[in-house]
């Protein structure tokens, strides 16, 4: 038979699965369904990254595990293509982001398929194709006339090179994250989704979700509730009070000063002469700070404003400063301080000499006004960019809004030839003039130049996958009531952000009777990065990035790549690309082909017991989706497989639990065996053991394992005695070891040196 050729084997298959839609998927309600997703990626000029191919095989793995398990399964495919990629592109180069995002689609789905994706190609979806965000704008629409869409003036950073709006994420160091330009703060007219209309229910739902429990932690931690009391502190000599928040109310007798956050917008109120340049000074470089560079700064800093609050308790003059450790955002934009009760006010009055009392704590409801305060805000959606969804927004002679009537959507992105912002904070539509207009029940309007946060077009796409073409609903409700909710979903990004948004639009549409459930994802992965051989972090800045296809053409194959991603640790975690390690998951795949395809005569052996112990093992451990040791219980399976000529059984049972790694060397192993791929089943009377497995590690690490039989499992000196034998042990114990640890019933030899 001729050698293991995994390209002409990949790019035969590859056809097949084309040519008979292998993957198309349609509503069986004789069977169950499984619906399964990645997270939506962003089709870049670079194309694939080896991290976007950990991502996607994890749920192509599962995919075709459950085909084989016969579940009806969905597994489609879509693109996030709006955003400032693109438009920085367009402005840099002169191709319009239309072009590029088609361009860098078409390269990304060559590649996908190259790959051996499982994809059903005709539920394909694209964020920026008016089919898709005609729907996003009736979402915008359908929160608009429930009042959870509005505008506010606020203050915004703002970046005036890429000149936008950039969320406090995007603000590192006092400058953009993409330009690196220094930002500013800049009162803006702003459209918000009122996010915090389901913070209670967002809160309360996440313990119930199968989520890993550090995204659940996330979640609760930016949503932030907290329960208290609104107190006013009237001001010395000045008219007016000033309120604060405390989840501390009992603790006000102990209250010695006020802080401030630098932007209130009391503080201009409040200083005097002698104060006032000090102050701007300081509120001038606390803007420059994102949120998150305030709140974690150890160092504390803050100037006196000159005035005095009135302590409500204790009726004691108290000084009033500003302090950048105390957000705008969060409760009112100011606390009482109470440096006896709290570390952050205690270092606060340590640094600038400030009075720390010790005093009787009160009834909690003596003082204020019981409120409950969260530290979420509401979803900020406006964006000043030309690419992006129109806002279908327009305005009358008089600026009141107007939504835009549904029959005309989609409001068309218009073609233009400037991409640049202009000078005024308009995105370029603004120069679009034909376009501005639009007539509204008989009145002419301009429409909205902003556009929407792309975090909006992400967060109904798994319900298009129900319908990803219908010209009457956004999504179907009979497709939804069949395929949704969202199964399993995976990702290694957007953990707080998108997640989020996700559950408020799912929790919002809900209640217009328009999804039959609350909770758009049943089971979360969140998958780890995969780093550059030297440790860091894949760029293309530090020229360290593999490139996927390079793997593939190599000679490798999309199989050996797969399986590799797969195999390189638990898919929670980070891992480091090792180039050697990759060439042993090829020599693996090369002897899975010369056991089917050559198969020499070794003799005879009984391998009934380790097929279906192997078969137990790879099931449970797709099942707890530990994807590296269900590929390692393959290795170990043909190992065995090996040692003499393997059955016809044998050989079908491996091809079958290769599948949903190397589909492609599978299917023409199943292909030459003549049968089909259905997973195999165990027999539990062929699982019984006469030995037991101890793992054996050297100063934490694994270096052998042992069989040992059932009756002497508790010989601690038998085992000793073995695991010090063992010749992998014996590379690394040259010495007397210091401590042999064997704990009871935990099948583990623990050796220290």
């Amino acid at each position: 038979m001729n050698r293991y050729d995994p390209l002409k084997i990949e790019q035969k298959w590859q056809k097949i699965w084309a040519d008979t839609k292998a993957f198309k998927a349609t509503e069986n309600s004789k069977k169950d369904k499984m619906f399964l997703a990645e997270m939506f990626p962003y089709p870049s000029g670079a194309g694939l990254h080896v991290g976007h191919v950990r991502n996607f095989t994890i749920v192509d793995v599962l995919t075709r595990y459950y085909t084989q398990k016969g579940f009806n399964v969905l597994r489609p495919f879509g693109y996030d293509t709006f955003g400032l990629p693109a438009e920085n592109y367009a402005i840099k180069t002169g191709i319009s982001p239309q072009s590029a995002t088609k361009t860098n689609i078409d390269n990304f789905r060559k590649q996908a398929k190259t790959l051996g994706f499982a994809i059903d190609w005709s539920r394909e979806i694209n964020t920026s194709d008016p089919e898709y965000y005609r729907w996003t704008q009736w979402c915008f629409l359908q929160l608009y006339k429930k009042g959870l869409a509005y505008q506010k003036e606020s203050y915004q950073w703002w970046c005036p090179v890429d000149q936008t709006v950039l969320a406090n994420e995007q603000v590192e160091n006092g400058r953009c994250w993409r330009c690196g330009h220094e930002v500013e703060k800049k009162k803006m007219k702003q459209w918000f989704f009122k996010i915090t209309e389901y913070a209670d229910e967002l809160l309360n739902d996440i313990d119930s979700l199968d989520w890993p429990e550090k995204i659940k932690v996330m979640q609760k931690n930016w949503i932030g509730r907290s329960e208290g009391a609104l107190i006013d502190f009237e001001i010395d000599g000045i008219d007016g009070a000033i309120s604060v928040f405390t989840t501390r109310p009992d603790t006000i007798y102990g209250a010695t000063f006020l802080v401030l956050a630098p932007e209130h917008p009391l503080v201009s109120k409040l200083v005097n002469p002698k104060t006032r340049q000090q102050v701007d000074k300081y509120r001038t470089q606390s803007l420059k700070k994102s949120e998150i560079e305030r709140q974690e700064n150890k160092q504390k800093t803050g100037v006196f404003t000159g005035s005095y609050g009135i302590n409500p308790a204790t009726k004691e003059k108290i000084p009033i400063w500003i302090a950048d450790y105390v957000l705008m955002g969060y409760g009112t934009g100011a606390i009482m301080a109470v440096p006896a009760y709290d570390e952050r006010d205690r270092e606060f009055a340590e640094k600038f000499d400030l009075p720390i009392v010790e005093a009787e704590l009160c009834d909690f409801d003596e003082f204020g006004e019981k409120k409950v305060n969260y530290r979420m805000r509401d979803w900020l959606i406006s964006r000043q960019r030309y690419w992006g969804c129109p806002i279908p927004i327009a305005y009358d002679k008089k600026g009141n809004p107007h939504p835009i009537p549904e029959d005309q959507l989609p409001v068309m992105i218009p073609e233009v030839l400037d991409y640049q912002p202009d000078n005024t904070g308009h995105s370029a539509l603004a120069k679009a003039k034909d376009w501005l207009k639009v007539e509204i029940d008989g009145e002419e309007m301009t429409r909205e130049t902003d556009t929407l946060d792309g975090y909006a077009c992400s967060s109904w796409y798994l319900w298009r996958y129900a319908s990803p073409h219908d010209d009457k609903y956004a999504w179907n409700p009979k497709a939804i009531k069949y395929w949704e909710p969202l199964d399993i979903y995976c990702g290694g990004d957007h953990a707080v952000a998108h997640l989020l948004y996700i559950r408020f639009w799912c929790k919002f549409f809900a209640d217009q009777n328009l999804l039959p459930f609350r909770e758009p994802i049943k089971k979360l992965l969140y998958n780890g990065y995969i780093n550059a051989p030297d440790g860091k972090k894949m760029s293309k800045s530090k020229g360290n990035v593999v490139d996927p296809l390079e793997v593939v053409n190599s000679g490798y194959g999309a199989d050996t790549l797969r399986t590799y991603e797969m195999f390189i640790g638990p898919y929670e975690l980070d891992a480091t690309w090792n180039p050697r390690a990759i060439g042993g998951v090829f020599r693996f795949l090369n002897r899975c082909w010369s056991l089917c395809f050559d198969n020499p005569a070794k003799g005879k052996k009984d391998n009934i017991s380790i097929r279906h112990k192997t078969v137990k093992k790879v099931t449970d451990d797709l099942e707890r989706h530990s994807f590296n040791t269900a590929v390692a219980a393959l290795m170990e399976y043909v190992n065995e497989l090996y040692k003499a000529t393997p059955e016809k059984e044998d050989l079908i049972t491996l091809a079958k639990l290769l599948k949903p790694f190397a589909p492609h060397l599978a299917s023409e192993m199943l292909e030459h065996l003549g049968v089909d791929d259905t997973w195999p089943t165990y027999d539990a009377k062929y699982l019984v053991a006469d030995t037991v497995e101890f793992v054996v590690q050297v100063n934490g690490k694994l270096r052998s394992r042992l069989q040992i039989a059932l009756d002497e499992v508790h010989d601690a000196d038998k085992i000793t005695e073995m695991a010090l034998n063992d010749s992998n042990v014996k590379k690394f114990v040259t010495d007397k070891p210091k401590k042999i640890i064997i704990p009871d019933k935990a099948h583990l030899v623990n050796i220290v040196v």
